[in-house]
């Protein structure tokens, strides 16, 4: 097996997003970070949404603030209506506007389908599935209200819902997850038809396995990682710059004719690696 492991080395030219206001939430942390980062090393102004670890949230800020571009550090719960309003009123005020939304909030709260408690599958519908909705939908308003402004972009504006392999993959053990993985594709897919007439673009990028702390049981020890790489085609484990390079390409005019489209990116995962050999 050849070994091609560590951090993807793209390059992403700084004036892609020039002039843009994204919002990513979940970002002090994991995938969230990255795509914060990469989007403001494009050339956008950044809001980093966190619900907790705000010294977290500040380092991200000033590394996005270190490409010249603003950056801010927003305390929102995203399943919480009033909190997503007021943050989105928050921008409009601050930043003018808002051109890009990266709705990545998420959780996991895994049980055996038995055991699990209504509380568990709740929280993680209200988060991942509900949170996504209230983004999008204030997102949304300010899209319309402000339209296309040629010179900024193409479109009016953007949304990346992150979603997970497992929305087309079950998930033993995950019920309420991959549920709610489940619904934000469709979720994407009718706001992606909808919104299109509106030149909003909606697509969304569902990662494979990436290194970050949600899922550090899979990949820290040798023999998880032995595991987990029986599943990756491309024999590698997936970085958070990985999902960041592809939310900076979908949030920019170069692919203004995406529309309503999943972005898998997984190493191959969704390919059903298990029959190569079989089947």
């Amino acid at each position: 097996m050849i070994s091609t492991e560590g951090a993807p080395q793209g390059v992403i030219p700084a004036s892609l997003l020039k002039g843009q206001k994204a919002l990513v939430t979940g970002a002090n942390s994991g995938i969230g970070k990255a795509t914060a980062i990469g989007l403001g090393r494009a050339g956008a102004d950044v809001v980093v949404n966190y619900v907790s670890g705000a010294d977290a949230a500040q380092e991200v800020v000033e590394e996005i603030a270190s490409f010249g571009v603003r950056a801010a550090a927003y305390e929102a719960d995203v399943s919480q209506e009033d909190q997503v309003v007021a943050m989105m009123d928050r921008m409009v005020q601050e930043f003018g506007t808002i051109d890009i939304l990266v709705a990545n909030a998420g959780l996991q709260r895994d049980a055996a389908f038995e055991d699990m408690t209504l509380a568990q599958w709740q929280k993680v519908l209200d988060v991942n599935l509900t949170g996504q909705f209230l983004c999008a939908r204030e997102a949304t308003k300010e899209f319309l209200r402000r339209g296309v402004v040629p010179e900024v972009s193409r479109a009016a504006g953007k949304i990346i819902c992150m979603s997970s392999v497992h929305q087309i993959i079950p998930w033993a053990g995950h019920a309420n997850y991959a549920s709610s993985k489940g619904g934000v594709q469709m979720l994407m897919a009718t706001l992606a038809q909808e919104l299109a007439p509106k030149k909003i673009r909606v697509n969304a990028i569902a990662p494979g396995a990436i290194k970050t702390p949600i899922n550090q049981s899979a990949w820290e020890t040798p023999e998880a990682r032995k595991d987990l790489l029986r599943l990756i085609p491309y024999e590698r484990i997936g970085e958070p710059e990985d999902i960041a390079h592809a939310a900076v390409a979908l949030a920019s005019d170069l692919m203004d004719y995406v529309v309503g489209t999943t972005l898998y990116v997984d190493g191959g995962m969704t390919l059903f690696p298990g029959f190569a050999t079989g089947g």
